[in-house]
């Protein structure tokens, strides 16, 4: 299997949907804001009477909660006349009066906050769902998209979709939705009392609201392409860092951990610049509507005195109604918070709605449960590239059932691209590719792969035991079975030496074995999940010359009554292939025996010949 190269650079999108960067460097124009929210609202369309009460709840609670200053304020009114009674000698205060009013003034409140709180309690149970619901979709998702995504993307750059982004998305949602309808209907409430006060001073204080919503406006526009910039400088980072801890060996081993430096300072100054540029701006929010709302408090402070003076309104009223301007800016303070979260989710749902709509694999046949009937496979004049390279151009070839396949050429030569189109990781562009007689792509690609076990060269284990790791090849084997396995993929030793046996724990990397020793565990997971086509890429080329002569041994035999296709460098390792298939610049150049292909003196035989020339 050809080596990846690894490249420390951090990665930038091709196109939309293709990657961390995509061409988000401060000053560019964000996306269309609304359309992000406009998502995540349909998103929340299975939910509508949820939060349908969330919304009715919220004005229960605005009603209790803003009649309770109006009623308060006749408490002081009562007091105020009270004592002017006193004074005069008419009478005294009333405090019965008084204490009923308080009363009710404390089952207003009381009612209000019990609506709150369910209130909130419902919109915490619709966002967690929705956020269950959103990894879903994306782990599903995941499952649907084409090898080439993966193989274009770092894989921090997804991970930090299903992390990052979906709990920014949850954080905002859960915060912003029950702040603004609560602010909202507060508005609403407090400006309907307020009316019933004075209309006067109502129009002073209302003077509020569209200067807070213009310096608002102005402050989200220059502060949003900041928020939409760090947000995606948040995947690049997590991209690298997962990018350059799994390669510290090779970082290490080329000397170039100072460009990896570089290239991560490069990301991370990006990062840093559109942070505290969109919280600086975005932090204007606050003192600014603080500032606004002082104001206003001013002008109805004067005018109430001069109608207090003028007999039109009472104590109790200017009491109630500097109460109510409290409870109009703090709602519109409470929004100006928000509105931070708001575009942080706005900028993370682009992110995962994105996702959510990139390309998928192409349609699928209706799944029937059952693997191919034979190992028989025809290549029917294969053709295939990456975007504009072509990599096969003609493939030919005719496998009969049980046949051992060995597939050789150099490097670049199209011998991996031939088993990802085996497996439909890829499709191809034209010809076709059948097993058992049938095209591969009237099959569900579950019922296909159901036909292949695989063991590259790349070894893939799990953080799990190893009994555990071998098992995955089949989930229902017993233990008799997996060790069974071990023992014909000659694991079955070295696995008892270990701490625990086949009870010992790999970590994430499964680093606490040697790279030798998983390919073993790998190839005993192939072995266990015995299917009908083997795929050997490069299989034993982490293990020394003796161990691979055990496991040539082991695998000789499995593969008997198999079809299988074993892609090897080393072709000593591939002499007893029934046969061999030479490759070169997509095409196979000669076929024929180990022995045949050597008399001919043509291309396989200075391949093979040329492995021992280096030797010496």
């Amino acid at each position: 299997m050809e080596e990846r190269q690894y490249k420390p650079a951090p990665r930038r999108r091709r196109g939309p949907g293709h990657g961390p960067g995509h061409g988000m460097m401060p000053g560019e124009k964000p996306k269309n804001f609304r359309k992000a929210i406009g998502d995540i609202l349909r998103y929340m369309g299975s939910y509508k009477i949820a939060v349908f009460f969330v919304m009715i709840f919220a004005v229960f609670a605005t009603i209790f909660e803003v009649v309770g200053p109006k009623v308060m304020g006749m408490a002081t009114t009562e007091l105020a006349e009270g004592l002017s009674r006193k004074i005069s000698g008419t009478g005294g205060i009333e405090f019965d009066v008084i204490g009923k009013i308080l009363v009710i003034t404390l089952v207003l409140y009381t009612i209000g906050a019990v609506c709150q709180f369910f209130q909130g309690w419902i919109m915490t149970h619709v966002t967690q769902n929705l956020i269950y619901r959103m990894r879903g979709d994306i782990a599903s998702k995941i499952n649907r998209m084409p090898m080439k995504y993966f193989e274009s993307v770092p894989y921090g750059e997804v991970l930090s979709r299903i992390t990052n982004d979906v709990d920014t998305v949850g954080t905002g949602l859960n915060q912003s939705i029950t702040n603004i309808i609560t602010a909202v209907a507060t508005i609403v409430g407090v400006i309907v009392m307020m009316l019933t006060i004075s209309p006067l001073m109502t129009a002073i204080a209302l003077l509020v609201i569209p200067v807070s919503g213009v310096l608002m406006g102005v402050i989200i526009r220059f502060s949003q392409k900041h928020f939409k910039t760090q947000q995606e400088y948040l995947g690049v980072i997590n991209g690298q860092i997962e990018e350059n801890f799994a390669g510290q060996l090779v970082i290490k081993a080329f000397n170039k951990e100072k460009d990896v430096t570089a290239s991560f300072n490069e990301a991370n100054d990006i990062l840093y610049e559109s942070a505290w540029k969109s919280q600086a701006i975005a932090g204007l929010m606050q003192p600014v509507m603080v500032f606004v709302g002082n104001m206003g408090y001013a002008g109805v402070a004067i005018s109430g005195g001069i109608l207090a003076i003028k007999g039109v309104i009472g104590i109790g009223d200017i009491q109630a109604f500097i109460q109510y301007v409290k409870n109009l800016t703090q709602p519109l303070q409470s929004i100006a918070q928000v509105m931070n979260q708001v575009q942080s989710m706005a900028a993370a749902s682009e992110r995962v709605f994105a996702f959510l709509g990139e390309e998928e694999e192409t349609a699928d046949a209706e799944s029937t449960g059952e693997c191919a009937a034979s190992g028989d496979v025809s290549f029917d004049h294969v053709r295939f590239g990456y975007g504009d390279k072509t990599v096969i151009n003609d493939f030919c070839a005719e496998v009969k059932d049980g046949q051992k396949i060995a597939i050789v050429g150099p490097t670049g030569a199209g011998k991996t691209t031939m088993v990802k189109l085996l497996m439909r990781f890829y499709d191809v562009e034209s010809g076709s590719i059948r097993i058992g007689g049938r095209d591969i792509r009237d099959m569900s690609r579950g019922d296909l792969r159901q036909t292949f076990a695989m063991v590259l060269q790349d070894t893939w284990l799990f953080s799990g035991t190893i009994m555990e790791n071998i098992r995955y090849g089949k989930l229902n084997a017993t233990d008799e079975e997996v060790i069974a396995a071990a023992k014909a993929a000659r694991a079955h030793h070295f696995i008892k030496t270990l701490p625990g046996g086949y009870n010992m724990v790999l970590n994430e990397d499964a680093t606490n074995v040697s790279e030798g020793q998983r390919q073993l565990l790998t190839i005993a997971r192939a072995i266990l999940a015995d299917r009908k086509v083997l795929i050997l890429d490069e299989a034993t080329s982490s293990v020394d010359t003796r161990t691979e002569e055990r496991i040539q041994e082991a695998m000789d035999e499995l593969m008997k009554g198999r079809t299988s296709f074993v892609i090897a460098h080393r072709l000593s390792t591939i002499r007893n292939a029934d046969l061999i298939l030479v490759m070169n610049h997509g095409d196979i150049v000669e076929q024929g025996s180990h022995e045949e292909l050597l008399e001919k003196g043509g291309f396989y035989a200075e391949l093979y010949n040329s492995q021992f020339e280096e030797v010496s």
